[in-house]
């Protein structure tokens, strides 16, 4: 019964954690396809919202396109896909240096690190996070289609064929613009800020991360010092936007509550998940190993 037992409960775990890791997978995968329809095709179209003839908060200078501003696209893409793999294979290192927890049983023969395992669970629900930050910042830009500082700058409208030459008029009209279609698309998707909200989203989990690891092992300073750093660098982030005339200061913020509030919101439910996944894995695995030792003393 014993030997049973124990065949069972291997088994058991082996299936579980397999169908689980295909689970996430699956969800993974239709959230990148979500962003690749949002980001790359025509599908989802965006609200055309009216403005307010000669409106001075819509008539600033075009700062042209993304490329040209001083946090780059490139730049930032770079530093939210490549800073939390530098954290993290940082602190795995520092945790391979020490003698801290050993491997866990999970089944017959298949052994692995604790901190293996929780560097996979952060990396994972970092990228599900990164994922819904850019799925809500796309669907608010399709549905308020919020027209950015500069938008009459790439409009351009015909005063005299929409008779607002001496008094504010609401236009409504969708074929009131006759720049560039690229660039009136490209100031019809501000709100809320997707910079803010993409900068903000990694420097919260990561800081939330580095004060969760580094405590007081590192100094009383060292995780208050990195973690402020990395939030200021992303506040700044904003504030560029807006003195860029790229984004009014409500796209900023709500940007960034969007990517905070996500990020505090996955961190406190990645932590209290692991918590309990971790007390219980500790338990099946102990049951395990017992129950494999019985079964080389009977043999």
């Amino acid at each position: 019964i014993i030997l049973l037992a124990g065949a069972q409960t291997s088994q058991f775990s082996r299936s579980h954690c397999w169908t689980m890791l295909y689970f996430q997978v699956v969800i993974l995968a239709a959230m990148a396809m979500l962003v690749y329809y949002f980001e790359f095709t025509d599908t989802f179209s965006t609200a055309e919202q009216g403005f307010i003839c000669r409106d001075p908060t819509l008539s600033r200078p075009d700062p042209g396109p993304e490329q040209s501003s001083s946090v780059q696209p490139v730049i930032l893409y770079s530093v939210v896909g490549g800073l939390p793999v530098v954290l993290v294979g940082a602190g795995f290192l520092l945790y391979m240096c020490k003698d801290g927890e050993k491997a866990v049983v999970m089944g017959n023969c298949c052994y692995v690190n604790p901190m293996v395992r929780r560097t996979f669970h952060f990396l994972g629900v970092y990228v599900f996070g990164l994922f819904t930050t850019d799925i809500f910042v796309n669907a608010g830009h399709m549905v308020t289609g919020s027209l950015a500082p500069y938008f009459l700058s790439v409009c351009w409208p015909n005063y005299s064929a929409l008779d607002c030459q001496n008094t504010p008029r609401f236009i409504s009209q969708s074929d009131a613009c006759i720049g560039n279609p690229d660039d009136i698309m490209r100031a019809r998707k501000t709100f809320p800020s997707k910079e803010a909200a993409l900068s903000l989203y990694p420097a919260v989990y990561l800081a939330m991360y580095v004060m969760s690891c580094v405590g007081s092992s590192g100094g009383r300073l060292a995780g208050p010092l990195l973690s402020l750093s990395l939030v200021s660098v992303a506040v700044l982030t904003g504030i560029n936007r807006v003195a860029e005339n790229r984004n009014h200061w409500r796209d900023v913020m709500a940007g960034q509550a969007v990517g905070g509030a996500i990020a505090i919101f996955l961190v406190s439910y990645y932590s209290s998940s692991v918590a309990v996944v971790a007390g219980l894995t500790d338990q099946i695995s102990s049951y395990i190993f017992r129950l494999n030792q019985w079964n080389q003393d009977c043999r």
